[in-house]
């Protein structure tokens, strides 16, 4: 009888041990046969208004990101306004939001080449970075409007009309609109 209870007990760990090990063996397949969406993170994108979260995959297009910081430093030497511009930056000072008019929330980024925009980002329109710190980075897409301390990056939601690209703000894995 105790031979049985052992050759029982010994059947189940065996069963339990390969489970354990078959299900590990799916987890880790080679990464050839992995469809290119299962290697994709995912995006999330916020939308003031869709009241429900959608995700969509990043394409690999995406994760490197434009850049278009000569194009902006060329726009404030000439002084020009109204371009579209996409890039990213440091976070180096969170101003108070502008409640006059549509509220935007404000802050002044740092870009790869030193040079410092503000962003106006619509938060009637768009949700608001909520949590935004100093020292963090925050990837843009908007228009470029120039000022003498740098420009304003505006335009940074969707536009409900569709008269105006629309724009966005990238903040730690999720997209604003």
């Amino acid at each position: 009888m105790v031979n049985k209870t052992n050759v029982g007990v010994g059947a189940v760990i065996v069963v339990l041990i390969a489970a354990y090990f078959g299900m590990d063996l799916q987890e880790q397949q080679n990464p050839s046969t992995q469809s290119p969406t299962d290697l994709e993170p995912q995006t999330e994108i916020l939308s003031k208004s869709e009241h429900q979260k959608a995700f969509v995959e990043s394409k690999s297009a995406n994760l490197s990101t434009q850049n278009d910081d000569e194009k902006i430093q060329q726009a404030f030497r000439e002084q020009k306004s109204d371009i579209q511009v996409q890039s990213s930056g440091r976070v180096k000072a969170i101003l108070p939001d502008d409640n006059k008019g549509s509220r935007h929330q404000k802050f002044i980024l740092e870009l790869v080449n030193r040079k410092t925009v503000l962003v106006a980002h619509n938060i009637d329109l768009s949700p608001r970075l909520d949590g935004l710190e100093k020292g963090e980075i925050v990837q843009f897409y908007g228009e470029y409007e120039y000022s003498q301390q740098g420009g304003v990056i505006h335009w940074t939601h969707h536009d409900p009309q569709k008269s105006h690209a629309d724009g966005w703000l990238k903040y730690k894995g999720r997209t604003y609109q």
